[in-house]
């Protein structure tokens, strides 16, 4: 593994601002390993930098608790979630030195149905998922500088031109994506090489997991995304849009 020199990577001083930080990070880190993108960001937010995950699965966790145990895990509890996912939830919390926080959006999905109609879903999905995703992570994230996800380039199109580490503007702190280079085959690696909890989900035709009214099974060699949002022409819940 090379060595990243660090020198040449900028952090916090109150001379720079955050988007000074971003650039400099982004150009130095491009070519980086996942684990040197983490120490860094580590190193330059502290304690003001947490993790968000879907509970896919925790290779991210894992990577990141390597570094910094203790480390904050934003789950954006839904109401919507397959039984599966909150199971490995539950486990990632008992097994990673983490602190698990649950995310819930502002309304029940039952309040939200009495308020708003049943089945948003699947009339508006895009305000469905802002309001139970999007809305809900913003709230939480105000209290951070920074935020690592475990987002990748191979996903879909609209990841192609993303670096791994970003000025989120719309929520003015700093994006980190340390796996954005990673392939399927990288993830996969990871898993077996760590021995990392997976959501058994993956091993029933799931290979992207979102909330369940959204989410379908998906046959083989077709598209991994393909059992999102199918038939609806979304690609992107919006949190990382």
């Amino acid at each position: 593994m090379t060595v990243l020199d660090m020198a040449k990577v900028e952090t916090v001083r109150p001379s720079l601002s955050l988007e000074d930080i971003v650039d400099s990070a982004a150009t130095a880190l491009a070519d980086a390993s996942a684990l040197e993108i983490v120490r860094w960001a580590s190193a330059t937010f502290g304690d003001r930098i947490c993790l968000t995950s879907s509970m896919s699965d925790a290779a991210l966790i894992h990577l990141v608790s390597k570094v910094r145990p203790g480390v904050d895990v934003l789950f954006v509890d839904t109401g919507y979630h397959f039984a599966e996912t909150i199971g490995t939830r539950d486990a990632v919390e008992a097994v990673y030195p983490v602190n698990v926080i649950n995310v819930r959006p502002t309304r029940t999905v039952a309040e939200q149905d009495r308020d708003l109609g049943p089945r948003l879903h699947g009339r508006n999905p895009d305000l469905c998922c802002h309001l139970r995703k999007v809305a809900p992570l913003g709230r939480a994230l105000e209290g951070y500088m920074a935020w690592f996800t475990g987002v990748r380039r191979d996903e879909t199109s609209s990841r192609q031109d993303m670096r791994v580490v970003e000025w989120d503007r719309r929520r003015q702190m700093v994006k980190v994506n340390p796996i954005l280079n990673w392939s399927e085959d990288d993830v996969d690696n990871y898993i077996a090489d760590n021995g990392i909890l997976v959501n058994p989900l993956h091993y029933d035709d799931y290979p992207s997991i979102g909330c369940a009214p959204c989410t379908a099974r998906v046959e083989p060699g077709a598209d991994p995304r393909s059992g999102r949002w199918s038939g609806l022409g979304k690609v992107e819940c919006g949190i990382h849009l």
